[in-house]
């Protein structure tokens, strides 16, 4: 794939003796928004550990934007302008939401450029602008989750890897975060990797989607072609048991009559 901005090639990480991700290889192409899915403990956080340095791969090779950035510090890998939004946002929470964002650009000396992505990323999430001077600890889960994109974003990110931004919300502000975080993409150009338990949301949102389990990618296409197969739809969208659930329904009430 030529346009591809990432690349992992049969990447293996772990925790102690445990083998979270084997032989993981998948593309992400620039501009684009591809989603990784899959059950808890399939290994998808692990994935974007990996790739931003917090976890060093076993085996393997990473490259960003013709980087090789296989076990780099995650200090050098943020200069290159690949950022990670966490699970959980981990914002700084006794930090005010305007700090929290300005530590987003911490590694940027282009201060007319920062003005403007400021005022950009407060557009996005007008909410907090409202809350500029409030402790970032003090902001509901939702706007903890707007904050902690918006710090990413302060950093000016060719690529962003967001892992889990609907967890705890609900689902109106789960569409509100999905609808934005596309958005972004469209309008800024940013790649965005995607790791996402709301399967329906990822795959409405993303491109390209692959579908991890146990550590390994066992499906990969065009989200338009995931949606379409049964095996995606019974096991992460629940449609073909909510299907056979409804025909059984229909039968039961037809014998009543």
């Amino acid at each position: 794939m030529s346009d591809a901005i990432l690349t992992l090639s049969n990447v293996e990480s772990a925790y102690g003796p445990v083998k979270a991700i084997r032989g993981v290889s998948l593309q992400v192409r620039k501009g684009e928004i591809a989603t990784v899915l899959g059950a808890n403990g399939a290994g998808k956080s692990t994935i974007l550990k990996t790739v931003s340095g917090i976890l060093d791969p076993r085996k393997g090779r990473i490259a960003f934007d013709g980087h090789d950035i296989t076990a780099r510090d995650p200090a050098h890998i943020v200069r290159l302008r690949l950022c990670h939004v966490p699970e959980g946002r981990e914002v700084f929470p006794l930090l005010s939401v305007h700090d929290n964002l300005m530590m987003g650009a911490y590694t940027r000396a282009d201060r007319d450029g920062v003005a403007r992505d400021l005022e950009t990323v407060l557009g996005y999430f007008p909410i907090l602008k409202e809350r500029a001077r409030q402790p970032a600890g003090l902001l509901s889960g939702g706007q903890q989750q707007m904050l902690a994109i918006s710090r990413a974003l302060m950093a000016d990110p060719r690529l962003i890897l967001l892992d889990e931004p609907s967890l705890g919300l609900s689902p109106k502000l789960t569409k509100e975060i999905f609808e934005i975080v596309v958005r972004i993409n469209r309008e800024r150009g940013t790649t965005i990797l995607l790791v996402e338990q709301n399967a329906q949301m990822a795959l409405n949102a993303a491109d390209h989607g692959y579908v991890l389990e146990n550590g390994r990618i066992v499906m990969e296409d065009r989200c338009e072609v995931l949606r379409e197969k049964d095996d995606i739809k019974e096991f992460y969208l629940g449609m073909k048991q909510a299907g056979v659930r409804a025909e059984r329904r229909w039968k039961t009430k037809k014998n009543w009559r």
